[in-house]
This record gives C-alpha cells, structure tokens and sequence, in this order.
C-alpha cells in the first residue's frame, strides 16, 4: 500500500481503512491477523462475511517501547485489544510466556508456535568468506532487523574498546544503527566493529556461521522485552553459534535447558568484555557447548515447530 501518511495516528488510521476496504472486496477463506495493528478490520471483516479469524501475536503489542512511553497512545491501543481479544477463537503467539499473560487476561486459549529456523541445508563453513572478514580472531555477531535501543547494541559496540583479536558484526537494522555507526567512529573502533545493513537469509546465515559467539542482550526496560524470543536465537541455535544473552526469562531457558551458551548479569561493557574473555579462555566447556547446539538444532527446527501451525489451521473454529 502507499499511504499518504507515513507516521503517528493518521498513518495507523489510515492504513486501518485501507485494509478494511481491501479485505473487503478480496476473495477469502480464512482471515489471519498478523499483530495487534491489523486486528479491527480483520475482525470487522470475518463479522461480515462469516469466515473465521485467526490471531498471530508476534510480540506484547500493548508493551512495546514506542507505546509504554506514549500512554495515551498505549491506552487507545488495549481498549481496542481489551474489546476484541476476548472474542478471538483462534490464536497463537511466540512464547508460553506471552501465551500465559494473554490467556489469563482475557480467558482465550492461547497456542504457542515459536519463530524457529529452518535446519540448515548446509552448516560447513565458507572458509573464504572467514579469512577475509575475521581472519584469525574471534567472531562476535549480532543480527536481527529490530536492533533498537535498549536491545544492548551498544553496550556491545562499547564493549569492544576492551577485548582484543575480536570483530563484531552487527547485520540487519534498527533504529540505533546510525547511532552504532557514530559511536564506531568515535571510539575508533572502524577495525573492530562492521555494521551490514539487511541481506537475505542465506547471506546472512553465510556470516553467521562463522561467528563464535551469538550476542542477544535485550533488556529488561519493558514487558515485550522481557518476555521476547527473538528470531536470531534460533538461528544462531542453526549455525552452531554458542549464544551470550541476558537473563530474559524465554531466552535464559532455552539457553541453560539445553547448554548452549552462557547467561550475562551485566551490560557495563567492561563487565562484558570480561564475560567474552572468560568465554574463550575455557575450550573445554566451549566446546561442549558446541556440541549441545547440534542437539538443540535439531529439536528446535521449523520442521518440528510446523506441526503445530498445521494442526491449529487443522481445527479452526
């Protein structure tokens, strides 16, 4: 669609109009709402014409920075989710403990189908690629296309000051990213830290794999945070990338169920540089962190998570 307005309350409007008319004159079987931004004339529509309406919560909506920090504009927000969630039939999120907030606010079952990778066709390394991005040193990576701020991005760019023989790659986008690029130059740091902009999945699997370490330290300023499972932890799980990670409750389980990384209390970038130094310096227990991510990826693969899509869409209601 091309709106007319691109930001702020007319944008949302208008997109909410445009979609309902759309929806409106298209054929369909099946509604799916993607997000709490697309749920009204989702919901109008299966109204209408009698279809049924299938809900997918990526995220706590009502919880995201960008809203906890407006509170009118957050309010507006949960008296529309308070109005229709209770009436939803069919919904599924990214985690229990999403699915559990949603499921005692509203009394709706709510299924859980987690944003997990594909397995990967073929994990070998390009050898190539490695010695001409990071050569003899150490890997650390960061990837994801909501780097924002307070998602330790620079933390991590700062951090870099104190370890040495170590790149840090930061690939996809977020609203930090020109921040990330000053402060790189700032601290000059050009030789250590490179930020990519957004590339296709299997390019960026390509860098991915060869990183050491996978960096998810997302903080806890907000509930959506505190309760998110970002996409780049299965994906890292899929490379065969030990993860470093703040103790965010979904994240922090997976990590210490299966003993695939390590749990950071800190973000002072000295106190983390510290983490990544220990990290490397005990092989031992690195490396069989390395051989419990092969597990991990293999039970943590879309090819198992699809199951339960297929069967929800199996029995919708």
């Amino acid at each position: 669609m091309k709106l007319i307005f691109d930001r702020g309350f007319l944008f949302y409007a208008e997109y909410n109009v445009r979609l309902f008319f759309h929806l409106l004159i298209l054929k369909k079987d099946i509604l799916l709402s993607n997000d709490l931004d697309t749920l009204l004339p989702n919901f109008l529509i299966s109204k209408l014409f009698f279809k049924k309406l299938v809900y997918d919560s990526h995220e706590l909506y009502t919880e995201v920075p960008e809203l906890t920090e407006r509170k009118y504009v957050q309010k507006v927000w949960l008296a529309l989710e308070k109005i229709i969630f209770p009436k939803l039939k069919n919904v599924y999120t990214v985690n229990n403990s999403i699915a559990n907030i949603y499921s005692k606010k509203y009394d709706v079952s709510v299924r859980v189908v987690r944003n997990v990778s594909v397995k990967l066709k073929n994990i070998a390394i390009n050898q190539e690629l490695s010695n001409k991005i990071k050569g003899d040193k150490r890997m650390l990576i960061i990837i994801g296309s909501g780097i924002n701020r307070d998602r330790g991005a620079e933390e991590a760019v700062a951090m870099m000051q104190y370890v040495e023989n170590v790149v840090l790659f930061i690939i996809g986008g977020g609203d930090v990213f020109e921040k990330l690029k000053t402060m790189i130059i700032k601290l000059d740091l050009r030789n250590k830290v490179t930020i990519l902009d957004k590339m296709t999945h299997q390019e960026l699997m390509e860098y991915t794999k060869i990183a050491d370490l996978g960096l998810s330290l997302d903080k806890g300023t907000n509930l959506n945070y505190e309760y998110s499972l970002p996409n780049k932890v299965f994906d890292y799980i899929q490379c065969n990338v030990p993860i470093l990670a703040t103790n965010r409750k979904e994240v922090a389980a997976i990590i210490n169920k299966n003993k695939i990384g390590y749990i950071t209390a800190s973000l002072d970038p000295k106190k983390l540089a510290n983490t990544v130094k220990l990290i490397f310096k005990d092989q031992e227990l690195y490396s069989t962190t390395k051989n419990n991510l092969k597990i991990a990826a293999e039970k943590y693969s879309w090819e198992n998570e699809s199951k339960i899509l297929t069967e929800i869409y199996s029995n919708l209601r």
